[in-house]
């Protein structure tokens, strides 16, 4: 047997960890920010087997990103309706990835949790019967999910990433 290969407990461990941290987090998105149709994936999506840790898909009350191309044509279209009030965008389900602020994330521990996923968490039962449509401009973007990074003392920070994300050029 290797000594440098982990054992199983520390998978075990590992993965529990993981679980924990996903629950956690769902908790923070359901209870402080009034998220919906939370769900916790295990595995992952497009016959990719399973994910490299658990993701969350869920529903938030209001569309967290919008599309810089998007923004031009909805201002183009608020413009010609005349009305200077903010169009109403319906909420996009989103995934969410947890994370523990100490942990060390590279670009390529990012692209095998990208490489897992769908472009758009699977749409819901919910979401038929309310008549939620997908944008275009989500299904022809990159894929992008939240990091959810919690501290010790429990704080959560939320950062959205787009899958293809690069390392910054150092001059």
């Amino acid at each position: 047997m290797d000594d440098n290969a982990p054992s199983r407990a520390t998978a075990t461990v590992g993965t529990q960890v993981t679980a924990n941290l996903a629950l956690q987090i769902a908790h923070n998105l359901r209870f402080a920010h009034d998220w919906t149709e939370l769900r916790i994936h295990y595995e992952g999506f497009s016959g990719s087997g399973s994910l490299p840790r658990p993701v969350i898909s869920g529903l938030p009350p209001k569309r967290l990103y919008v599309h810089p191309d998007e923004q031009i044509e909805l201002l183009e279209k608020q413009r010609k309706q005349g009305s200077t009030k903010p169009l109403e965008l319906a909420p996009e389900r989103e995934w969410v990835l947890p994370s523990q602020l100490h942990e060390q994330w590279t670009l390529g521990r990012f692209a095998e949790v990208f490489d897992a996923l769908d472009a758009i968490p699977s749409v819901t039962s919910d979401d038929r019967a309310t008549g939620h449509v997908t944008s275009h401009w989500r299904t022809e973007q990159p894929k992008r999910l939240l990091l959810a990074t919690i501290d010790t003392d429990s704080t959560v920070v939320y950062y959205v990433l787009h899958n293809g994300i690069v390392k910054p050029r150092q001059n």
